[in-house]
């Protein structure tokens, strides 16, 4: 009988971990801006906000409302350290669903909340600094429902086709202190 050994190179092992840091890094990030945004909705007078639970389900990020103004936002969450954070188009299109359920609110809305770091990925576990940037788009849902991207500079755009196509969507006004640029 023959017996062969198979080594895995100790690069792929450390490729694997490093890969595997990143994503719970990214995961945390993405965690800690949904419930940023859940506390400054909650400190704030007549809003209620609920992160809604892990991203397996088809759930928007984070539901808040404010019954005293009839108002309800359904909120997806990105945040990172790179030049531009993306947005598929299977989370805009549960935000709708879910917007449309709760008919009883006058102002429904889907928000896009995009936080740029103050840091700015330039390699592998190399970084910048810059300006921490905040965005609140309103998604217009008029609009096809496509794969889109947000800009560190705060342009939107739809991939379409492979193409990039600036769409014009209206920033929001929070009801509480943001690092938003208008």
């Amino acid at each position: 009988m023959q017996i062969k050994t198979m080594t895995i190179s100790k690069l792929a092992k450390k490729t694997k971990t490093n890969n595997q840091k990143a994503a719970k890094t990214r995961r945390q990030r993405g965690y800690q801006w949904e419930d940023t945004l859940v506390k400054r909705f909650n400190t704030t007078k007549n809003w209620k906000a609920f992160r809604l639970g892990s991203p397996s389900i088809a759930l928007p990020d984070v539901l808040a409302v404010n019954t005293d103004n009839s108002t309800i936002f359904t909120i997806e969450a990105k945040s990172g350290t790179s030049t531009s954070l993306p947005v598929p188009a299977d989370q805009i299109e549960r935000c709708l669903e879910w917007i449309k359920t709760f008919d009883i609110y006058q102002k429904r809305h889907v928000l896009l909340a995009f936080k740029f770091l103050s840091k700015k990925r330039i390699g592998i576990g190399q970084y910048e600094g810059r300006e921490l940037r905040e965005f609140y788009k309103i998604w217009d849902d008029t609009l096809e429902i496509t794969d889109c991207v947000c800009t560190y500079e705060g342009k939107f755009f739809a991939k379409i086709n492979g193409e990039r196509k600036e769409i014009p969507l209206k920033e929001c006004t929070m009801p509480f202190k943001t690092k938003q640029r208008k």
